[in-house]
């Protein structure tokens, strides 16, 4: 490590500058070197010593400056990118030339065969921490996927397994062998619950295709692309979380998207405002039903004004692949909430905030930088004072009383827009909260259960920065976004979103149906 210079002690004759006059600048001097007799030092020490007596320093002098709980959590929420640093493997390069190879890891791809056992796939499954997916093939020498086992089919294996799936009568008799083998802890393998999985279409494209086309895929609502060899061998899996941590981190070098990061979520028009959202006080039974019935990924949960006060998704079922963890299942959606978040709290050494909101004043880069932060696939809207007394009041601004139709979903309207005379309104925000499901049989767990009382949600770190929920804005927004802006033409992701919908009677989603526009809230 090279050191600093030191300055050049002073001599007669010595100048400070080689073309400059001597001693037209005299050097600093350290302590040790000044000239100052010693007993002069010794009588300013005492003065010195004596005026600290008669006014001591304040200690506000010595403390450091304190951060507001709101600054702490902007802090985490937003960590630090590469955004300002150029990668020399982009630059000068078009985003859309880029190859699909370019951009996955085959070390990233996990396989297990329709003869492995659901326990060994859910394994693998929470290994899994970027892709997020399994895919499954036939045999363990072929590269070919036939299928996958991810999060969602993990969670409605097990509502099977405990008895909450409500199938129909040509599945009546496999839910129930599934669930008595269970029970009898006999292994189920994944071919036998392949019915269970309502899978999508599996997207395969060429390593060396290029990313305009897979970012039309991704905007226009598919979750997942393989990416595959010229032998048609899956090679890599892409995301839309990864694309979007790609843009995240390299937007620089692409100024079309870079541009788009300081604009406002409101002045964007990115999102909707119609979302299905569950009760902190509802069964967590409840909420994995309603995303299993509603091809959801995640849900918000709020309270009884509609605040937000968490998010439970799919990947969270991965806390309940215990029989020890079962009771849970009775328990309130809060308290699986602190459940999360303190085992986020041991795992990383640190406390764990919720951090699963944005405003519409929040500009794109902080929306973005929080779905990479969390690894979240969307972002719920709640609404945010002003930032300025004169700025123009919006719809997520202008929240009414709630209406709820009782022994019904509760179908929220939050506001009204404010348009012109020459245009209609638009749509106010539009909350659905399902009413309880009356879940009664939850197979008993080989421990002991025990009470959970229900946590406060002012009982959580940072509860009180949120506020009451009109929106979501999802990782398929933002892609389809990027696409439009760079003059691409993503399909309608309202198709995929209904390819996703699970058939089901008790679906809360008719009652939404009958009043909504054509913007599909589902994500």
């Amino acid at each position: 490590m090279e050191l600093p210079d030191a300055p050049a002690k002073a001599t007669p004759g010595s100048s400070a500058s080689p073309d400059g006059p001597a001693l037209s600048s005299p050097p600093e001097r350290s302590n040790s070197q000044t000239g100052v007799p010693k007993t002069t030092h010794i009588a300013t020490h005492r003065q010195s010593f004596a005026e600290n007596q008669r006014y001591p320093p304040s200690p506000r002098g010595q403390r450091h400056p304190s951060f507001t709980q709101q600054a702490i959590q902007d802090l985490m929420n937003n960590p630090p990118s590469n955004r300002k640093h150029p990668n020399p493997l982009w630059v000068g390069r078009d985003w859309r030339d880029i190859t699909l190879g370019e951009l996955t890891l085959p070390e990233e791809v996990r396989w297990a065969e329709l003869d492995t056992s659901v326990e060994e796939a859910t394994m693998a499954l929470i290994k899994s921490n970027s892709s997020n997916v399994v895919l499954v093939r036939e045999a363990a020498e072929s590269k070919t996927a036939v299928s996958t086992f991810d999060h969602n089919d993990l969670n409605a294996y097990l509502l099977v397994v405990v008895g909450l799936a409500k199938p129909d009568e040509e599945n009546m008799r496999l839910y129930n062998e599934i669930s008595k083998k269970a029970q009898e802890q006999t292994p189920i393998s994944l071919r036998e619950i392949q019915s269970l999985c309502r899978k999508e279409q599996l997207v395969t494209m060429p390593a060396d295709s290029t990313l305009d086309g897979a970012i039309e895929a991704f905007g226009g609502g598919i979750h997942r692309i393989l990416v595959t060899n010229q032998n048609q061998e899956v090679v890599g899996i892409l995301s839309q979380l990864r694309i979007l941590e790609f843009f995240w981190n390299e937007a620089v070098n692409f100024p079309v998207i870079d541009r788009l990061y300081e604009l406002k979520l409101r002045d964007l028009q990115i999102g909707t405002t119609q979302i299905i959202a569950i009760n902190a006080d509802a069964p967590l039974a409840d909420a994995l039903l309603l995303m299993n019935n509603e091809g959801l990924t995640s849900v918000a949960v709020v309270d009884n004004g509609l605040n937000v006060v968490g998010n439970i998704s799919t990947a969270d079922v991965r806390h309940l692949t215990s029989a020890a963890s079962l009771p849970l299942l009775k328990s309130s959606c809060m308290h699986f909430i602190s459940v999360i978040l303190s085992e986020r709290g041991v795992e990383h050494g640190r406390d764990s905030f919720p951090v699963f909101y944005v405003n519409p004043y929040s500009t794109l880069a902080h929306t973005v930088a929080k779905l990479v932060a969390t690894h979240s696939h969307r972002m719920w809207v709640a609404e945010s004072a002003s930032p300025s007394p004169s700025a123009p009041a919006t719809p997520l601004l202008q929240p009414r009383d709630p209406v709820v139709t009782p022994a019904a979903p509760a179908v929220v309207p939050l506001g009204s827009g404010l348009g012109g005379a020459s245009s209609p309104p638009p749509p106010g925000p539009t909350i659905i909260i399902p009413a309880p499901s009356g879940t009664t049989s939850i197979p008993q767990s080989p421990i002991s259960s025990q009470g959970f009382g229900s946590v406060p949600s002012s009982a959580l770190p940072g509860s009180g920065l949120s506020g009451r929920l009109t929106g979501v804005v999802s990782l398929t927004d933002i892609l389809n976004l990027f696409a439009r802006s760079s003059g691409l033409r993503p399909s309608d992701p309202s198709e995929q979103r209904a390819r996703r919908r699970r058939s089901s009677s008790s679906s809360v989603r008719p009652s939404l149906d009958n009043g909504r526009t054509s913007v599909d809230f589902r994500r």
